[in-house]
């Protein structure tokens, strides 16, 4: 007797949902939100055409090819369709459900699925990138980067290397090397103990966040618990379809947080976050850790969340700027946080908050997007940054270090002095009593 093959092109192994894929009715409240149709207009390139082509794999209706797949590597994951779905559709889970098969069974050539190891044999070890730390600290402070661009020789490298180039952030002399002590004693009467995700790329490149991070929770009343031992999160791995990776990294940091016996988990990442926040579906196959896994990701929170549930304990000194807040794809879609991080911000007595247009768009980071799709993530990035001077605002805060890169990288380019700074940064800095060193615009 035939069995008929239920998942069509797709492999048992969790295949996207036909059931979820069947709750999309292509009304098209999702396309004006969608960065690939917005660019390119291409219904393929939307998240309903994404969603007929994963139906069209369940049924048998298409074959594994380099056209097939491109569509499903040039989605962002930014997650805005599920803003602006009326119907609830989880395309989330479609997504990550696919992406995994794509990596078992699509066409990538040598030089695609080489630069993709490069990626994930760096990225997500810390001690990794503080030894590549050493080089890149020299490459900026001898001034033989800004060599380099002036004589335009990054116009003859690969494109996906010139985006890595133009995405590194200034490394100060010991910024690769600093490290928070394991607990920092909350100022005052303790509120809460709190464990701090530490990250990878932000603990090595940007350290200082995740110390004025826990300068701002010390100083609200909490105990700062940051674990040494605690490596990657598993995003990068997540959201890039590497899921055995993804689930891996997933236990250790439910082990190590686990040990820590704190209430919270703070997060200073938004794509961290939202991959913790979906441990308990990464692992609901897994015995000894769905339940636990469940349970930790209740507990995790964005930092904004978390500040915003505290009545403000201690003293806001004037901030007179005017601050753009970019709202990271992965806080305002994956998590549904858009308000926390501007109540926040506006305890800060003087700071003038402003919006920026089309808030609802990617910035072109997305993880490691900027880094495999240069052309439309830098589409992107600089229709954002374009968006962000109408503001007329001298800051720009996000809440989250890839947005962080992609938008000064942008801000770079269009030879604007603006800062492109972590909201955390600005808390700490009123609550300090520090002005903020704003370059002047020229002309």
């Amino acid at each position: 007797m035939n069995v008929p093959n239920l998942t069509g092109i797709f492999d048992p192994h969790r295949p996207p949902s036909r059931e979820l894929a069947d709750d999309c009715v292509h009304c098209g409240f999702c396309l004006p939100s969608c960065p690939t149709y917005v660019l390119w207009g291409q219904e393929a390139d939307s998240p309903r055409g994404r969603i007929y082509l994963m139906k069209a794999g369940l049924d048998g209706r298409a074959e594994w090819n380099g056209a097939y797949q491109r569509h499903f590597d040039t989605c962002l994951g930014c997650m805005a369709c599920l803003t602006a779905c009326p119907s609830g559709v989880k395309y989330d889970r479609l997504i990550e459900a696919t992406r995994p098969q794509v990596e078992r069974h699509g066409e990538r050539s040598t030089g695609d699925r080489l630069f993709r190891e490069l990626i994930f044999s760096v990225f997500p070890h810390p001690d990794r990138l503080r030894a590549l730390a050493v080089p890149l600290r020299l490459y900026q402070q001898t001034g033989l980067q800004r060599l380099v661009r002036a004589i335009g020789l990054m116009k003859l490298v690969p494109d996906r290397i010139a985006a890595m180039e133009r995405l590194m952030p200034p490394l100060p002399a010991s910024g690769a090397t600093r490290e928070l002590p394991e607990r920092i004693p909350a100022q005052g009467e303790a509120r809460r103990r709190v464990g701090l995700l530490l990250g990878c790329v932000q603990r090595v490149f940007f350290s200082h966040v995740n110390a004025a991070t826990a300068r701002v929770l010390a100083a609200e009343g909490c105990e700062v618990v940051a674990p040494r031992e605690q490596r990657c999160c598993g995003a990068l791995m997540l959201h890039a379809g590497r899921e055995r990776d993804a689930a891996d990294a997933a236990r250790n940091t439910i082990d190590v947080f686990e040990r820590a016996g704190v209430d919270q988990i703070a997060i200073n990442a938004a794509g961290c976050g939202s991959a913790m926040k979906e441990y308990g579906e990464l692992l609901r196959d897994d015995p000894a850790y769905a339940e636990r896994a469940r349970t930790f990701s209740s507990r995790c929170v964005d930092v904004s969340v978390l500040l915003a549930d505290l009545e403000p304990r201690a003293e806001r000194h004037p901030l007179p700027i005017a601050v753009a807040y970019h709202d990271a794809c992965h806080l305002q879609h994956a998590q549904g946080v858009r308000q926390q991080p501007r109540r926040v911000l506006q305890t800060i007595p003087q700071l003038e908050l402003r919006e920026i247009l089309e808030s609802d768009i990617c910035c072109g980071s997305a993880g490691i997007y900027n880094l495999l799709e240069p052309d439309a993530a830098g589409a992107l990035r600089d229709r954002k940054v374009a968006n962000i001077l109408r503001t007329g605002a001298n800051v720009v805060a996000s809440g989250n270090p890839g947005c962080m890169m992609q938008i000064a990288s942008g801000l770079d380019l269009a030879q604007h002095a603006i800062p492109s700074l972590h909201l955390i940064e600005i808390v700490d800095k009123s609550i300090r009593g520090e002005a903020l060193r704003i370059e002047p615009e020229e002309g």
